[in-house]
């Protein structure tokens, strides 16, 4: 379970993210819709302790996040807009590898998560190859291989369709909803529910760094202008 209770983040002056008390449950898939500016990012970016709260707390499974973010990491994973803010080693197979290494896993166990993982994004067998030489497709399928190989309770993935071809957009989403099918939670970030409307159980609208609608998928549907969000049915 992810928790935040009055979370306050500020950007100088400006309250990014303004009293925001949140709950997401385990299994749960949750889109966090709003306009550019209204605080998805900075408010997701606390479930891992990216950022520490200037107010308020944030809680995962109970243990807040600015005391133990290495317990945060491990049960939520986190793949950014723009997959290349995350890779740390020159081939697939090594950043993959990279976090359960970072757990002091052993050898067996490494290799068998990045395997599941990368065959989870239809990249199995391409460990040797350099991430640079990749699509942009195939670096955002390798990026959520690697928060996969974390075996997270929860799959954090802001913006994760932005720049894909129909195609590779396709399988990502099919790959998350067999995640969400098996028990992982998800929280996707967007601008634009089109996509992942069917995909999602409640929708967050942020404004102004506040929540400004939380509700199940169908009946926000008729309410999300008050977040500055098309209607996918439109």
């Amino acid at each position: 379970m992810i928790e935040t209770d009055g979370l306050v983040h500020r950007y100088d002056e400006t309250a990014a993210v303004d009293d925001v008390s949140l709950t997401i449950d385990d299994g749960e898939a949750v889109a966090v819709v709003g306009a550019n500016g209204s605080g998805k990012t900075t408010l997701v970016r606390h479930f891992d302790a990216l950022l520490e709260p200037d107010e308020g707390s944030v809680r995962v499974d109970g243990r807040d996040v600015t005391e133990e973010p290495v317990y945060a990491r491990t049960r939520v994973g986190m793949v950014f807009q723009n997959p290349r803010d995350q890779f740390v080693a020159g081939t697939v197979g090594a950043d993959v590898a990279f976090g359960p290494e970072n757990l002091g896993l052993d050898r067996t166990e490494i290799d068998r998560r990045v395997d599941e993982a990368l065959a989870a994004v239809e990249m199995a067998g391409r460990g040797d190859e350099r991430i640079d030489r990749l699509s942009g497709g195939e670096q955002a399928r390798v990026a959520v291989a690697g928060a996969l190989a974390m075996e997270p309770d929860h799959l954090v993935l802001d913006e994760p369709l932005v720049g894909l071809d129909r195609s590779t957009c396709e399988s990502v989403l099919e790959h998350l909803r067999s995640l969400s099918a098996s028990g992982t939670g998800l929280v996707v970030v967007t601008h634009d529910l089109r996509d992942v409307v069917d995909l999602v159980d409640r929708v967050v609208g942020m404004g102004d760094g506040r929540v400004v609608l939380d509700a199940e998928t169908e009946r926000a549907l008729d309410r999300l202008d008050e977040a500055g969000v098309r209607d996918p049915r439109c």
